[in-house]
């Protein structure tokens, strides 16, 4: 899940890549691979979402990962966390997650493909009520308890079918997605809330397109972000 491209939401700084990784770290280096991560990877490339930054200072990305990869949890890259799915790249996770920064805390956020719970751990310490949908039940368990240990479970994780969202929850604030889709599914615009957000990645002719989709009055608004590579929406 890696960035490809120019973004209309400014000039993306070019994705030079620096090792941010050690073979055995101790509690202290991984400390220090999270700091150079986030100098490096999220504020030097132009993010400035303050609620972003914090909630990525604050969560240990290497929980999220077996402890035989600790040691690149935090490198500027995309992780296999098995099962064919990745944990994105830490830019990825904080280009999108930053597109809510404007809302407030408490607000309702639908988190589609949540994987191994790292971007539900970012949106929950920002302060958001989240609701996350993960349809491969390994990983859900996974996420499950990891969420729990750091105690940072959402308002509902679900082991469901991601494109159908989550009705009962609905109206969102704003609804994210890791995992692409050859369209947005008509079901996630029915549960946006006035005024939503919708950033997710879509096919876009031989490519995948991450798009922030705008909902005011009935009337939705495209923008696209950045070039993507995601798993498939499944």
């Amino acid at each position: 899940m890696t960035l490809s491209c120019r973004s209309p939401w400014g000039e993306l700084k070019a994705m030079w890549r620096r090792r941010n990784v050690h073979s055995n770290p101790s509690d202290e280096d991984l400390k220090q691979l999270q700091q150079v991560m986030v100098r490096e990877q999220i504020a030097g490339r132009g993010i400035t979402c303050k609620n972003t930054i914090s909630a990525i200072s604050a969560i240990p990305r290497h929980r999220f990962l077996p402890k035989e990869m600790h040691g690149i949890a935090y490198d500027d890259s995309p992780q296999s966390i098995g099962l064919g799915q990745t944990i994105s790249q830490p830019y990825m996770v904080a280009l999108m997650t930053s597109q809510f920064g404007h809302l407030p805390k408490g607000s309702r956020i639908l988190e589609i493909g949540s994987g191994c719970g790292y971007q539900t751990a970012i949106l929950v310490e920002m302060g958001f009520e989240v609701h996350a949908i993960e349809i491969i039940p390994e990983l859900f368990e996974f996420s499950k308890n990891t969420l729990r240990a750091l105690n940072l479970m959402p308002a509902s994780l679900t082991l469901a079918d991601g494109k159908r969202g989550k009705a009962d929850s609905a109206p969102f604030d704003g609804i994210i997605a890791a995992a692409c889709g050859a369209s947005i599914p008509h079901l996630w615009t029915e549960q946006m809330a006035d005024g939503a957000l919708i950033v997710a990645p879509v096919e876009d002719e031989n490519n995948q397109m991450l798009v922030r989709i705008q909902r005011i009055n009935e009337e939705y608004f495209r923008e696209d972000i950045c070039g993507v590579r995601f798993v498939p929406l499944v």
